[in-house]
């Protein structure tokens, strides 16, 4: 049974359109073109274009190139949207002719058929409001596009600082109960001087919390759009005052201090400002990483590995081996930052990328940074939520290993001397002798007294004699 269609035409000519769709002719060839990814445009993509027509209108209506019933009309569609309804209308694939017109074109579509069936008309004659002649006045996709995508990313910013901020915040919870916990430090995966495992965990956090920031710093620039600048930069078709309106009105929806670029060509020709962002994101993942691979490796065990801290069991870890659990919440989040790595190498070649007056990469551009923020807020939410929350400390083995360590004759260097200390080392490696009981042995200190001292120096940062 075939789908009821309308006829719609365009500068190609007629074609067919679903007869219950919002949207018109230009979405409907960009769906029939572009079938790749199955995936629909990020929710707060489509957002964040429906505020940039919203304060186009707003605008174009102060600047009177826009009357009072058509700007109206255009205003209470997008509020329709930016409410929650007809966002299933929003419908091409994120892989889509460069620089977006498809995704320009399906808003316009959309808020010029919403506008018109709440003056009485309907879907598909654009009278009186038409997709290019009224919703996309003043405007280009040359920079609707790039304007909406630093929208969104700053939309998504706050979730991603929070979920981080939440991370940062149980690893300092744990840190405070583990703050007395002495372990034995490791550099070059060796042993090393005695630390404690509140130190170990809350110079985790510390990293966390600055990335946060960089990231927020790196986002500041994001905050200058070329909304105005129409086609090329040149302001072609603005009326004087568009684009100052316009940036206040959007500043008012997104409760953010948006402003006009200063130079509205750089604005559509380079995407520098998102390759920084996604630059730093990448960072904030590094960091995450190697934070994570940490946490991996001071749970593996628990018989044969370190088993410092102990995760929380989620899930069966194997299929045949009964009893085993893995730490699947940092294995998890492992994969999602080497996905969002590669989203970054994506976003850095498309900033290479653009030609002359645009970068017509920008659909995929951000995509990639949009999936780059949502995964990254999703895994360290659950990682934090399912993993270190739940994690314990083996405060025995984390003491054993401590007073086992070899690098405990750094201690001795005050003492004896850095050569005789190195002299101690090498023979408790050679014997497996601990170092304490070689101190004792060789009357430099009681065996109690090096523990005391092994325990100042973790907590403390020095040694007495």
């Amino acid at each position: 049974m075939s789908t009821p269609t309308r006829t719609e035409k365009d500068s190609l000519g007629t074609f067919q359109v679903p007869a219950d769709a919002l949207y018109g002719v230009q979405t409907a060839r960009a769906l029939a073109n572009f079938p790749i990814s199955g995936r629909r445009p990020d929710p707060d993509f489509v957002a964040a274009t429906v505020r940039v027509k919203r304060a186009a209108a707003a605008a174009n209506h102060a600047c009177g190139s826009l009357d009072d019933r058509r700007a109206d009309a255009i205003r209470e569609a997008c509020d329709q949207v930016l409410g929650g309804a007809y966002t299933d209308q929003f419908v091409v694939d994120r892989f889509q002719a460069g620089a977006g017109t498809s995704h320009n074109m399906n808003a316009n579509e959309v808020l010029a058929n919403l506008a018109n069936l709440g003056l009485g008309g309907e879907c598909g004659v654009y009278d009186p409001v038409h997709p290019n002649d009224h919703v996309n006045q003043s405007q280009s996709t040359n920079d609707t596009i790039p304007t909406a995508i630093r929208l969104a990313a700053l939309a998504k910013l706050p979730r991603l600082a929070e979920a981080v901020r939440e991370m940062a915040g149980a690893l300092e919870a744990f840190a405070d109960r583990e703050r007395e916990t002495i372990k034995s430090g490791r550099t070059h995966l060796q042993d090393a001087v005695p630390t404690t495992l509140g130190r170990e965990l809350a110079a985790y956090a510390w990293t966390l919390r600055e990335q946060v920031e960089r990231l927020e710093e790196a986002a500041k620039s994001l905050h200058r759009i070329g909304l105005g600048g129409t086609a090329a930069g040149t302001g072609l078709n603005a009326p004087p005052g568009y684009r100052e309106r316009a940036a206040e009105e959007l500043s008012r929806l997104m409760g953010r201090p948006i402003t006009p670029h200063p130079d509205m060509a750089a604005a559509m020709q380079s995407m520098a400002d998102l390759a920084q962002f996604s630059g730093q994101i990448a960072a904030l993942a590094g960091e995450l990483t190697r934070i994570s691979n940490d946490i991996r490796l001071l749970s593996s065990g628990p018989r044969t590995g370190l088993a410092e801290v102990q995760l929380p069991a989620v899930q069966p870890g194997s299929s045949i081996m009964p009893g085993k659990v893995n730490p699947v919440m940092f294995e998890m989040l492992n994969q999602t930052l080497y996905q969002v790595l590669g989203q970054d190498h994506a976003i850095q070649a498309m900033n290479r990328a653009g030609q002359m007056e645009l970068n017509v990469m920008m659909p995929a551009l951000g995509s990639a940074l949009f999936d780059a923020m949502e995964w990254l807020t999703a895994s360290v939410s659950a990682a934090t939520e399912r993993g270190v929350r739940g994690m314990t400390a083996n405060r025995e083995r984390n003491r054993e290993y401590a007073l086992a360590s070899v690098g405990l004759a750094t201690l001795l260097n005050r003492a004896i001397g850095y050569e005789k200390a190195a002299e101690v080392a090498k023979e408790s490696e050679r014997t497996g002798i601990p170092v304490g009981e070689l101190v004792a042995e060789h009357g430099l200190l009681s065996r109690e007294q090096f523990e005391r001292m092994v325990e100042e120096a973790a907590k403390n940062g020095r040694v007495d004699f």
